[in-house]
């Protein structure tokens, strides 16, 4: 019988426990290298002792640019270890992109995965605070040549892991996550009889995501708090996939819709075995009923839509496998109900709980709920509440049910494909293009993506604007799933009597005859 873990609250502790109960089970794979808990523990016990013997003290930060890599989560879980946080970089950014987390970050070191070693040529005088550059070759040997000493392990509430999100003011920030953020809320799941949250001792967790993101890195934590085994693709492939399920015995996973999609057009799919499946989990949007009846047919498995965000250190929410009805009902236009120990309230314009079935924005409290954003007080202040709500800046309803219904995005949000796109970002992107004048970007319905990016421009008094000039601007400015996939050109932007865009009449047209306004 495995050992009650549920009082276990940071990297150090997990990774000790899992070494004296089971050393000589696997925990983490990638390609063909192996690696068991006991040598797991070893291994980050090294790093935290290199890192430590270059300088770096518990808060400093070190920054990632590059895949999914058992190396990336050797570095995470050692400098975790030792309070030392990790911050990975989205490795499609864009140089200026990078640059910017790196130096908000003052990151020390940078560590570089395997094909990402010219970047820092693109970055050349821009990183003013990062004293070392190490390579994946240079990472890998760093273990095995570090002998381990003696260190103060990180207690729950340190910080552990920087992922930057996406603001409204153009630039990003970072949400600081605590051992407890990433940990906590497995307690109150242990004390349910909640099927889907709970793990069988031969099962197997792909983590396929950008580390960058939660739902990348997020899955690596969740199989060392399990005590099971990680399936690392160093990014999602239809190919990665079917071999991590034929050969690598994957249980579940997380993956978007989108990619859900790309899967089922591949001529390997059906010809794969996928017994072994138990759940997919899949967020960012809701899935289409038909798609969902395709993938019910092809995968056999359980379905669970999850609702989180950065801040909430991801999954707060979770719509699960017996509310996935292949004829469709009600519940699957939902986000799901809180998970055990998150609470979650629709708040109306004056800060009042909301009614059952009123619209307002959503908040939640839990101990998923971030330390709060990196060197930002007055962001921090206007998402979290003094009594521990983050404002989710979606806005929503709940049923008489309990179940949490999402009905548009009070921040503008643009998810495509699972990646998270800010107007500000791209409009700043735009912006000093020759002939524009003024430019919105909003999202629009997209079959495949969920949503696509698209920019309406204003153009200069005498000016013509071509949207393939538009385009070409910004792509040499942002990463390519930021830019516009079209652009409309028109007069002038629609503003308020004070002067604000109005978005949601420029989004209205695209997305007449949809039941809300996220896709």
């Amino acid at each position: 019988m495995m050992a009650d873990t549920s009082e276990l609250m940071s990297f150090d502790e997990f990774i000790r426990h899992w070494a004296d109960e089971r050393g000589d089970r696997l925990a983490m794979r990638e390609e063909d290298r192996f690696f068991t808990y006991a040598e797991l523990e070893e291994r980050t016990a090294r790093v935290a002792t290199a890192l430590l013997a270059k300088g770096l003290k518990k808060g400093d930060r070190i920054a990632w640019i590059g895949k999914n890599s058992d190396i990336y989560f050797t570095l995470f879980y050692g400098a975790a270890r030792a309070g030392i946080v990790m911050v990975p970089v989205g490795w499609r950014l864009a140089p200026p992109e990078w640059a910017y987390i790196i130096n908000d970050t003052k990151a020390k070191i940078l560590f570089l995965g395997k094909g990402f070693e010219a970047a820092p040529s693109s970055m050349e005088g821009l990183l003013p605070h990062v004293e070392q550059v190490i390579t994946d070759p240079e990472a890998r040997a760093m273990v095995d040549a570090t002998t381990r000493a003696p260190f103060e392990a990180a207690v729950p509430d340190d910080a552990v892991l920087q992922l930057y999100t996406s603001g409204t003011t153009g630039n990003p920030k970072g949400a600081v996550l605590s051992n407890r953020n990433l940990f906590a809320l497995r307690k109150h799941s242990s004390q349910t009889d909640l099927a889907y949250t709970k793990w069988d001792d031969d099962e197997v967790v792909l983590v396929a995501m950008p580390c960058a993101h939660i739902g990348g890195t997020g899955l690596g934590v969740m199989s060392v708090a399990a005590g099971l085994p990680a399936y690392i693709l160093a990014e999602f492939t239809p190919d990665g996939f079917f071999d991590s399920v034929e050969t690598g015995g994957v249980t579940r996973l997380f993956i978007v819709p989108a990619a859900l999609h790309i899967l089922l057009q591949h001529p390997r799919c059906a010809t794969v075995d996928f017994t072994r499946l138990k759940y997919i989990l899949y967020g960012a949007a809701p899935i289409p009923l038909e798609l969902l009846r395709q993938c019910i047919q092809m995968f056999k498995c359980g379905f669970i839509q999850n609702y989180g965000m950065t801040e909430t250190t991801g999954t707060i929410c979770m719509l699960p496998p017996e509310d996935h009805d292949p004829n469709g009902n009600p519940r699957m236009r939902s986000a799901g109900k809180p998970l055990p120990g998150v609470e979650i309230k629709v708040v109306d314009a004056e800060g009042n709980e909301a009614s059952t079935g009123e619209v307002g924005e959503i908040w939640t409290r839990s101990s998923n709920n971030m330390i709060g954003y990196w060197n930002l007080e007055e962001a921090t202040e206007k998402t979290m509440t003094r009594d521990g709500w983050v404002k989710t800046g979606d806005a929503g309803y709940m049923d008489e049910d309990g179940y949490l219904y999402i009905h548009d995005r009070v921040k503008d949000l643009i998810i495509s494909g699972g990646e998270n796109v800010y107007p500000a970002e791209v409009e700043s992107a735009i912006y000093g293009h020759p002939d524009v004048l003024e430019v919105a970007v909003i999202g629009v319905p997209d079959p495949k993506w969920g949503e696509a990016v698209k920019a309406v421009c204003a153009p200069k008094p005498g000016a013509t604007i071509d949207p393939e000039s538009v385009i070409s601007w910004a792509r040499e400015r942002i990463a390519p799933f930021k830019v516009p996939k079209s652009i409309d050109i028109i007069d002038a932007l629609p503003r308020n009597p004070s002067g604000k865009i109005l978005r949601k009449d420029l989004r209205a047209p695209y997305w007449e005859g949809y039941e809300r306004q996220v896709n």
